[in-house]
This record gives C-alpha cells, sequence and structure tokens, in this order.
C-alpha cells in the first residue's frame, strides 16, 4: 500500500569532520529532510548508486587524495544534482573553480547552520517546477536557434530534441538572459536576478557560470555568437526569439 506522507527531500553531506556531519544530520533531520553522511569520495559514490539525492553539500578538503573540486566535477559528468561546496578556506580562486566544476552555492566554515538552510533552500525551490493550477495551462518555452527553453520544466532542449544537463545556477542564468535577450545586462543586475541580495555572490561567479553556459550553448564558445561579452560592463543574449 502506498504511503500518503509527501517524500522527504534527501541531503548527502560529504565532509571528513565528523562533528560537522553529526551537526549537520541532527539540524536537518529535526526540518524534516532525510539525511545520509559519509566522510571521503569512496562512500559517496557508493551512496549515490543506492539512492537519489536532492542535494550535495561536499567538503572542499577530504582524505585520500581525492578533493570536493574533482568530487564535484566528478557528480556533474553523471548528474544535475545541487551541490553546495563547503569549506574552511575562504579564497576567491577556490570558490570560482568550485562553480567552474559545477557547485551551485559555496559556503565558508563556520557556517551558521541557517544560512545553510536558507541557501539549500533557495537552490531546491528554483528548481521545483512551476504549480500547475486545477485547470491545465500551456506551458512557457521559449524558442532560439533551434534550441527550446522550457521554463515551468526547468529543461533545456537541442535542436535534435535532446535534453542538454543544467544546473540550477547555469538554468537561472540562461532564463535571465533569454527573457532579457537584446539588452546588456550589468554584472550586478545579473547577480540581483540569478542569486538574490540575500546571497553571496561577485563578478568572477557571473563569469564562470557564463563560461560553462557558453560550452553547453554555443558552437564555439571560445567566439561566442548569442552570449556575448560586453567589455567593462556585462553581457547581452543575441539570439532571435
Amino acid at each position: 500500500m502506498a504511503s500518503d506522507q509527501p517524500r522527504r527531500e534527501h541531503v548527502l553531506i560529504v565532509d571528513d569532520d565528523t562533528r560537522i556531519r553529526q551537526m549537520l544530520t541532527r539540524y536537518f533531520e529535526d526540518e524534516g529532510y532525510q539525511v545520509t553522511a559519509v566522510s571521503d569520495g569512496g562512500e559517496m559514490r557508493l551512496q549515490m548508486k543506492q539512492a537519489s539525492f536532492d542535494i550535495i553539500l561536499l567538503d572542499l578538503i577530504l582524505p585520500g587524495g581525492e578533493d570536493g573540486l574533482l568530487l564535484a566535477r566528478e557528480i556533474r559528468t553523471q548528474s544535475d544534482v545541487p551541490i553546495i561546496m563547503l569549506t574552511g578556506r575562504d579564497d576567491v580562486v577556490d570558490r570560482i573553480v568550485g562553480l567552474e566544476m559545477g557547485a551551485d552555492d559555496y559556503i565558508a566554515k563556520p557556517f551558521h547552520l541557517r544560512e545553510v538552510h536558507a541557501r539549500m533552500k533557495s537552490i531546491l525551490r528554483r528548481r521545483q517546477p512551476a504549480a500547475t493550477p486545477a485547470e491545465a495551462r500551456q506551458e512557457e518555452i521559449i524558442r532560439f536557434d533551434g534550441w527550446q527553453l522550457n521554463f515551468d520544466r526547468r529543461q533545456l532542449l537541442a535542436a535534435d530534441g535532446g535534453e542538454v544537463e543544467l544546473t540550477t545556477g547555469e538554468f537561472d542564468m540562461l532564463a535571465v538572459l533569454v527573457r532579457h535577450a537584446g539588452r546588456v545586462l550589468r554584472r550586478e543586475l545579473l547577480m540581483d536576478l540569478t542569486r538574490g541580495r540575500n546571497l553571496e555572490a561577485f563578478d568572477r561567479t557571473i563569469d564562470a557560470q557564463i563560461v560553462r553556459l557558453r560550452k553547453k550553448i554555443e558552437d564555439d564558445p571560445k567566439h561566442p555568437k548569442l552570449i556575448k561579452s560586453i567589455r567593462g560592463v556585462g553581457y547581452i543574449f543575441t539570439a532571435r526569439l
């Protein structure tokens, strides 16, 4: 008999610090999440083969020669599950590399549990499809240069119908660019529209997201035709809709 209980969102914590694993586990279980906590990349792989996760909290520094950046890149080759990097190093370069590897957000230790939860909820909320009213409604879809962006399903389809996986940050960035096609968008505005003023953001996070997005939708990412840079200002989406 099927349960009437709603499915709990499943969080995977990857951190070699026992105290932090226990602290995060207790907190998020109390908040109603299902939580799995592991200490290294090997255990992470095993768990990901056995279960599906809604979000991963991934420590940057891990034992065994595998750091969080390498694991984030590995995860991205097989899944678009959101990743929040956790680290004791508050270094801009680390943040940029983490975002380039596919992380959706980056939080420096020591952190406040409520802040981690707020960022988690923000990412998970953005991944949820729009609520469907009682009466069926037409999905919002914008087409450009053979691509098809479905806002309700949060899905990008290529000309051949194949789906191109986008992280939460990549989808949000593309959605903003498409909605403002033909308009030069300053980095500050892109920060506000994609991440919100309550989250930590800076110019190079925007640049990192653009680089990764170009690799997925441009024929030649080094000479982009869809997302063009405006030196010293920001970016413009030039495709015809």
